[in-house]
């Protein structure tokens, strides 16, 4: 039975906006009818990469087939996860289809999680003739992450393995991941989408695209940490906003940049960034030093020596799991933590 992208039936978990056409539909990780409003060129090509989106369904078909269009020579895989346990991951570069069989029978909530890295546009769907299929209600909590390559993670095992998917599943939260590699560096527009769609937890990982592009000195990175927060306290003062200062890069730790800033001297700024709003009835907002999710323990997992490997991911989600998760993430409707 053939599925078109656009079929109610269908849900498009993650994704900000879609882009439709006759032909496909294309996830995009912000407004694309305001993309105008977003420059550059280079936050717009990291948001059409789908980190973090899902398309879900509940059906008691015994395979899965889609026809789809790639825009990277190489590209992550796909994963299909059956009631929330992975079921396989299939290459995707090079190709024009992916193909999951043998699917355990009876009902079940089918989650496509989308390649991290590359654009992905859907032509369509194939379930086996006859199998039901009906839209998922997700019930969990919404999560919104903010962050740089370090939360897109390009390298990760799959996207179902990214730190931001690890949580997600583990915590039973509804994520989406604004992860935008390379270009995390506090965009006012950012914040307003931020701020504008529901949420019931926000992070936000700030810091290594500043440094790296010489974007923001010491004179403005402060109160530009303090706007963006601010405005997403404008509709989310009463949730956690969780803001977390860089991980450990050690030739970023105390070498100057461009503009005369360290990793060190950031985290310091982010600090007192945080503990101003505290001190000013922000008290939902909390500050995580980011040597507490990834610190110098971890430089072995650190090829570039800056961003994960596959297992650095898994290692800074088990961390952001009991350092920002456990504490922080604390709401009725989480006890459900499966869906």
């Amino acid at each position: 039975m053939l599925i078109r992208p656009d079929d109610p039936r269908i849900t498009w978990q993650g994704a900000i906006s879609c882009h439709r056409t006759d032909e496909w539909t294309q996830p995009w990780r912000l407004p694309y009818d305001d993309l105008a409003l977003f420059p550059p060129d280079a936050l717009r090509e990291r948001a059409a990469m789908p980190a973090g989106v899902r398309i879900s369904c509940h059906s008691d078909t015994t395979s899965l087939v889609g026809r789809i269009e790639i825009a990277e020579e190489e590209a992550s895989p796909i994963d299909l996860l059956c009631d929330g346990r992975l079921h396989d991951s299939v290459e995707l570069a090079g190709r024009d289809a992916f193909e999951f069989r043998d699917l355990p029978t009876g009902e079940k909530l089918l989650e496509l999680w989308l390649p991290q890295y590359t654009e992905l546009r859907l032509r369509s769907l194939e379930v086996s003739d006859g199998a039901s299929l009906s839209p998922f209600e997700d019930p969990r909590p919404l999560w919104t992450t903010y962050g740089s390559s370090i939360t897109h993670c390009r390298a990760a095992a799959s996207p179902s393995r990214t730190w931001p998917a690890i949580v997600a599943r583990e915590h039973g939260l509804n994520l989406t991941c604004l992860g935008y590699g390379g270009q995390c560096h506090l965009d006012p527009m950012i914040a307003r989408l931020m701020r504008d769609r529901h949420a019931d937890f926000i992070s936000i990982k700030v810091g290594i695209n500043i440094y790296g592009a010489a974007s923001l000195g010491v004179r403005a990175f402060r109160p530009a940490v303090i706007g963006f927060v601010e405005t997403l306290r404008e509709r989310h003062a009463e949730i956690p906003i969780a803001v977390i200062s860089p991980i450990f890069s050690p030739p970023r730790e105390d070498t100057p940049n461009a503009v005369e800033f360290t990793l060190r001297a950031m985290r310091e700024e982010v600090a007192e960034a945080v503990s101003a709003i505290r001190e000013r009835g922000g008290a939902n907002v909390h500050y995580v030093d980011g040597l507490s999710l990834f610190g110098a323990e971890h430089a072995h997992m650190l090829p570039d020596e800056l961003h994960p490997n596959a297992e650095g991911y898994e290692t800074l989600a088990r961390n952001f799991l009991r350092e920002v998760a456990a504490p922080l993430f604390v709401k009725e409707a989480a006890k459900t933590s499966s869906p």
